[in-house]
């Protein structure tokens, strides 16, 4: 069966209910700079973690009807909450389409970890979903992992505030505990939480490994990529102008890009109408 996106020169496909999927747009431009990009971040319905597993997967199917529309090659479903809730689901749905999800790095946590204690944070879809339980069930015999949903952490860095007090007070709750049952690996199950690594450094100590997903994320398009001959070819070396979509306002997020991606980018804004993103 052929692929819905056969073009070399058709853009990624990337989405998240807010900001945190730029982390792993972050890491796909470091790794693959001459790839076109299209992403979306559902900022009217930030977060998706505390809802309704069929509602975050109706938006799932809408927001990859959109790439679809624009042509997206492949889609990164950039969202620890979506991928928990849709990403079985988008698969069947879309089978001409490839697809990248996101799974909490419990697996290298518990191979690499001396103390035998991991840390994971996460939202409460994350945890509900079939995709941790099996993980937890596969890779964990013997390591005693700790969890936490850092309540208000999302909201915190969808406003901005990387470094203020509120943002360290919620990881100071989530860590310390841990922290005194011995933990030395923390895994970052939600792509909001990169952003804040530096403040969880502060916090946990050099001792202590932090394991952002995003790097390994932007590994896998490109094997998916090369593997389905759809890498773009590098022209001279030119980086292609990230495209970017948010339901709610495009001047927040703009205010956002430069600490987020460190790059400019054109922002436009969508709209949810009867089910479906609209151009506004």
């Amino acid at each position: 069966m052929p692929l819905s996106g056969s073009d070399p020169n058709a853009p990624v496909g990337i989405f998240d209910s807010g900001v945190g999927g730029i982390s792993v747009l972050r890491a796909l431009r470091e790794l693959l700079p001459e790839e076109d990009a299209i992403f979306v971040a559902d900022q009217a319905h930030v977060p998706y973690g505390p809802r309704p597993l069929e509602e975050v997967r109706a938006f799932a199917h809408a927001i990859t009807r959109f790439l679809l529309a624009h042509r997206a090659k492949l889609v990164v479903v950039a969202c620890n909450a979506a991928s928990a809730a849709a990403l079985q689901e988008l698969r069947s749905s879309f089978p001409v389409t490839l697809f990248v999800g996101m799974e909490p790095a419990v697996k290298p946590a518990a191979g690499h970890t001396r103390s035998g204690v991991v840390g994971v944070l996460a939202t409460p879809a994350t945890f509900q979903g079939a995709l941790y339980a099996s993980v937890i069930e596969r890779f964990t015999q013997g390591v005693m992992v700790l969890q936490d949903t850092c309540p208000g952490l999302v909201g915190q860095i969808e406003a901005g505030a990387l470094e203020a007090g509120e943002t360290r007070a919620i990881l100071e709750n989530a860590l310390r505990p841990m922290l005194a049952q011995g933990i030395d690996t923390v895994v970052l199950g939600c792509t909001h939480y990169p952003f804040v690594i530096p403040l969880i450094q502060q916090i946990v100590g050099p001792q202590v490994r932090v394991i952002d997903p995003a790097p390994a994320v932007a590994r896998q398009v490109a094997r998916l990529l090369e593997a389905h001959g759809l890498r773009r070819p590098a022209q001279s070396g030119q980086r292609v102008p990230v495209r970017i979509f948010t339901s709610a306002s495009p001047e927040r997020l703009n205010r956002l890009l430069p600490r987020l991606l460190g790059e400019p980018a054109l922002v436009q804004a969508v709209v949810w109408e009867a089910g479906e993103l609209e151009f506004n």
